[in-house]
């Protein structure tokens, strides 16, 4: 059949599409900007016609019903391995469940628990080779379409052709529904005096020729708006951010000096505005590639002088790091931040580095984010064990090689000088020299 036929034939409404899903599916969504919008807008209708579907998102930017109201409960139990702002709202209402998890093989774990599998997720137009691209995001994409059973793809185009490891070809596609949704966008805040401290701070512990990956919020916009004056760059990262456009436009970023894909700029997801969609755009140096790769942590250690720049909620003082819960409250995940954490300190000149102001404005009022302890049910997302850096606006704590004595003087010593005293006097009540 030719391929355009092929494609025709596959062609049919959201509604239609859910006719492929059957009792007791396992169903994993697409992410972020490949988020199936229509397909997920209308999958509440398999209410009372189909039994016990287990449904994993792993990024998820929209609200829908069937995750965020209690009366979908007897059909669909919801998974995450990350949590934005849609799924703290479902989690909260007890309708959609944290899987504890690495980026590079959390839902790698989960497919292989789960079956039979239904892979939805939204791609480009097919091109004249029958082939669809999942092109923003490549969280679990590819890897769950190479597992499927069934594949629903909801074309979008205003979805930018990508190049990596992110194709799917029509043979292979069940459904196809067209649906020109407008793209996320993720406007970059403002950036703050403590964050421009702490993103000159970072910015010198980052040289010449360096492979870098970037967080997002306002510490990583401003360690790039630091890394201005550097020179040939690489980047390796889980997300291409706002702020690496602005490095690239400047010259910033090269990646000449990269040991492992040279030129190019190498991740798995972009979330941003449009200019950063732009940018990525049928861009021979960027390569989208699985997280099972990009995120591994041999992969990583393969980049010589890689430099890992995350944050954290607080930081105990042996090196302990939350990311992601308040407390037992999960906010967020682990993301790729083990990933490239462990990469970076097995790579060859690697840094990794944590970056956190040294306050938090709670209900109760001002709080220290170095804790004698992290407070009881917190997820520690990093062990104290491969910790490199802490910096705060009050300077760099470097905890490689450090015993807990030292450990604990360096980052009592970048503390606000409001807690210092009371950290000095629980580390001694806690026996922590």
């Amino acid at each position: 059949m030719d391929i355009r036929d092929l494609y025709r034939s596959k062609l049919t409404d959201p509604e239609g599409a859910l006719s492929l899903i059957r009792d007791h599916d396992n169903v994993i969504f697409g992410g972020g900007a490949n988020e199936p919008s229509h397909v997920m807008g209308v999958f509440h209708h398999l209410h009372g016609k189909v039994h016990g579907i287990t449904a994993m998102n792993g990024l998820g930017v929209g609200v829908y019903p069937f995750q965020t109201d209690p009366a979908y409960g007897e059909t669909f139990c919801n998974d995450t391995v990350f949590m934005l702002a849609a799924a703290r709202q479902a989690q909260r209402r007890g309708t959609m469940h944290v899987v504890p998890s690495h980026l590079h093989y959390g839902t790698g774990r989960w497919i292989e628990r789960h079956r039979p599998l239904v892979c939805i997720a939204a791609a480009t137009p097919m091109d004249e080779h029958g082939v669809l691209r999942l092109s923003l995001c490549n969280l679990h994409e590819k890897e769950a379409a190479q597992a499927a059973d069934r594949i629903i793809l909801e074309v979008n185009r205003n979805l930018p052709v990508t190049f990596g490891d992110n194709e799917v070809h029509i043979s292979q596609v069940g459904a196809v529904v067209e649906a020109d949704s407008p793209l996320p966008i993720l406007e970059p805040g403002e950036i703050s005096d403590k964050e421009r401290t702490i993103g000159g701070y970072i910015a010198g512990l980052v040289h010449d020729g360096d492979t870098i990956q970037l967080g997002i919020g306002g510490i990583p916009d401003a360690v790039a708006h630091n890394l201005l004056g550097k020179h040939d760059l690489g980047v390796h990262t889980e997300m291409f951010t706002n702020s690496m456009v602005d490095l690239v436009e400047a010259g910033v970023i090269t990646g000449r000096k990269k040991s492992l894909h040279p030129g190019k700029m190498v991740g798995v997801f972009a979330l941003g505005t449009q200019r950063l969609y732009d940018m990525v755009r049928e861009n021979p140096d960027v390569l989208m590639m699985q997280a099972r790769h990009c995120n591994h942590p041999m992969t990583v250690a393969q980049n010589d002088r890689f430099t890992a720049i995350n944050s954290a909620f607080c930081v105990d003082l042996g090196g302990q790091v939350c990311s992601e819960s308040i407390g037992s409250l999960q906010y967020s995940g682990s993301g790729g931040q083990e990933d490239m954490s462990l990469g970076a300190s097995h790579s060859k000149g690697g840094r990794n580095i944590i970056a956190i102001k040294s306050t938090a404005q709670t209900k109760d009022g001002v709080v220290s984010n170095i804790v004698a302890q992290l407070p009881l049910g917190s997820v520690v997302t990093l062990s104290r064990n491969d910790i490199d850096y802490v910096v705060t606006e009050y300077g760099t704590a470097y905890l490689r090689g450090l015993n807990i004595r030292d450990r604990v003087n360096e980052l009592i010593g970048i503390a606000h000088p409001d807690f210092r005293g009371e950290l000095r006097r629980a580390a001694n009540r806690l026996m922590l020299w």
